[in-house]
C-alpha cells in the first residue's frame, strides 16, 4: 500500500502541538509499561499496523515482555495485567470506541479507584493522542516499516 502524504512533511506546524502533547504526557507519572500497552491496545482496535509495529517496539525497549504484548488484545483472560493496567485498558476500549460504549460509568468507577483525578485526565488524554495519531497514520496509509524497506530495496 502507497502511502498518500507523510503529515510530518506537509503540514509540520500542525503535527508539533501533538508531539508536544505526547512529550507532556510522557513526563506526567504515567508508568512507561502503562503508556505503552494503552498506545498498542488503541492501535490493536483500529487496525493501524504501521502503529502496533512502532509502539511494540518501543514496549520491548522499555522492558515489556513478550507475552505481555502477544497477549494484549486478550488481556481481559490473561492473569499477566494487574488491576491498574485492566482499569487502564478497558477506558482505553471505552473511549477508543465510544460511539459504541458511551464510556460505561462502571469502567470509569473502575478507572477511578487505580487513578488520581490527574492521572484520569492524563489518561484520557493519552487515549485521545494516540486514536488521533492512529486517524493520521490510516487516513495517509503511513508505511508499515517493513514494507518501506522492501521499497527501498
Amino acid at each position: 500500500m502507497k502511502a498518500r502524504l507523510i503529515p510530518f512533511e506537509v503540514a509540520p506546524g500542525s503535527v508539533k502541538p501533538m508531539i508536544e502533547l505526547e512529550k507532556t504526557l510522557k513526563n506526567s507519572g504515567l508508568e512507561h509499561s502503562l503508556f505503552e500497552l494503552v498506545k498498542i491496545r488503541a492501535s490493536q482496535i483500529n487496525g493501524c499496523a504501521y502503529c502496533i509495529h512502532m509502539h511494540t517496539k518501543d514496549a520491548r525497549a522499555g522492558g515489556e515482555t513478550e507475552e505481555r504484548i502477544y497477549l494484549l488484545d486478550a488481556w481481559r483472560e490473561s492473569p499477566l495485567y494487574n488491576d491498574r493496567e485492566r482499569a487502564a485498558l478497558a477506558w482505553t476500549e471505552a473511549l477508543t470506541l465510544v460511539s459504541e460504549t458511551h464510556a460505561p460509568d462502571a469502567d470509569y468507577e473502575e478507572l477511578s479507584k487505580h487513578f488520581t483525578p490527574a492521572e484520569q485526565v492524563n489518561l484520557t488524554l493519552l487515549i485521545g493522542a494516540i486514536n488521533a495519531w492512529n486517524r493520521l497514520a490510516i487516513g495517509f496509509r503511513s508505511v508499515h516499516p517493513v514494507e518501506a524497506g522492501r521499497a527501498a530495496a
